[in-house]
């Protein structure tokens, strides 16, 4: 793309945009971020059938809203994904603590998620809470992020300005509300003070944590680094162990959980310090985690199930966007990578 000659054409995340066009281009990351977040986090888990699809818009102003505002606070202060990460742990809790409070209601949704792995002094079920908490670390928050910072040439410059941040944090604000006032309003379940009080100093020292992790550096390390195809089945691998625990009895699919969670942050936390590692390899682990969805979600029965034959197009319906959604990431990267993308690209899907 041509440089315009005009001086007074402003900048937008190192390329430069006629003044005309620089808005749109520079709020798509966020309006794309805005409505993958509850995609994956509802619709790809399979929580919701394809005809309650309108739903995005309102679940958008939880799960978007927030996915932005962690993004936009990481990266406003100059912090990478130690940071990401750990806001996404801090939503998790904000959101099953004191939002819709399923990590102490045993009767939410119907569903007895506290029945199995109950430890009566803490009035949570283990299983329940590592499970719900890596779902929102993980892909609710961390791997839409990932994936929408990978398919644009700004994706560690803040995406818009201090209107649209407070504009961001007004709609999270009101889907956070509309959240509590849904699940209160379906079982009028109310935590104990305690509980409650508990739950938000984690929250806000989750939150202290993740503003004191040191900013990121280059990486040092000289040994090469892995193929971005490695990456991919690693993250393949780990989801597997980590889903497949729902199939073993309580606490050795405690274990699984907790050794795929190690052991996958461990590995990607060791790779990213070593030279080399950059789009395809972050693009290879979101799409891992974004894979696991799509087989798991057949395998999930509705909240709100419409019939065997709807919930099966749906899953069908969600991996074919699963795929489509990948494609575009890795043009995208392909567009503003000097790496071999295509060889990148055909390593991984042979995998």
């Amino acid at each position: 793309m041509a440089l315009p000659a005009n001086p007074a054409d402003r900048e937008g995340g190192g390329i430069r945009y006629p003044e005309g066009t620089l808005t749109m281009r520079r709020l798509a990351p966020a309006f794309a971020l805005f409505f993958l977040a509850p995609l994956v986090a509802e619709f790809f888990l399979g929580d919701f059938p394809i005809t309650l699809i309108f739903l995005i818009v309102p679940l958008a102003t939880m799960y978007g809203a927030g996915a932005l505002l962690i993004r936009e606070v990481a990266r406003r202060t100059g912090r990478g994904w130690p940071t990401i990460v750990t806001l996404a742990l801090a939503f998790g809790v904000f959101e099953e603590a004191l939002l819709t409070q399923s990590l102490f209601n045993p009767d939410y949704a119907d569903a007895h998620l506290l029945d199995d792995g109950f430890v009566k002094p803490l009035g949570i079920a283990i299983p329940w809470t590592i499970f719900v908490l890596a779902l929102h670390t993980v892909w609710s928050i961390s791997t839409p992020i990932a994936l929408v910072e990978e398919s644009t040439a700004r994706s560690v410059q803040p995406w818009y300005r201090a209107p649209g941040l407070i504009v961001t944090i007004g709609v999270f604000v009101a889907g956070s509300a509309f959240t509590f006032a849904v699940s209160y309003g379906d079982r009028h379940y109310l935590a104990s003070t305690p509980k409650l009080l508990i739950s938000a100093v984690i929250v806000l020292g989750l939150v202290a944590v993740a503003l004191l992790w040191p900013r990121p550096t280059a990486p040092t390390a000289t040994q090469a680094a892995p193929r971005p195809r490695l990456v991919f089945g690693a993250t393949i691998i780990a989801g597997i162990v980590f889903m497949g625990s729902e199939i073993l009895p309580v606490w050795p699919g405690v274990a699984a959980m907790v050794v795929a969670l190690i052991a996958i942050g461990n590995l990607i936390a060791r790779w990213s310090q070593i030279t080399g590692w950059g789009p395809w390899h972050r693009f290879a682990a979101a799409a891992g985690a974004l894979l696991t969805y799509s087989w798991h979600g057949f395998t999930m029965t509705p909240v709100e199930g419409k019939g065997v034959t709807i919930n099966l197009i749906s899953h069908v319906v969600y991996a074919i966007g699963a795929l489509a959604i990948l494609w575009v990431v890795a043009a995208k990267i392909r567009a503003h990578s000097a790496e071999p993308a295509a060889t990148e690209v055909t390593a991984l899907a042979t995998a």
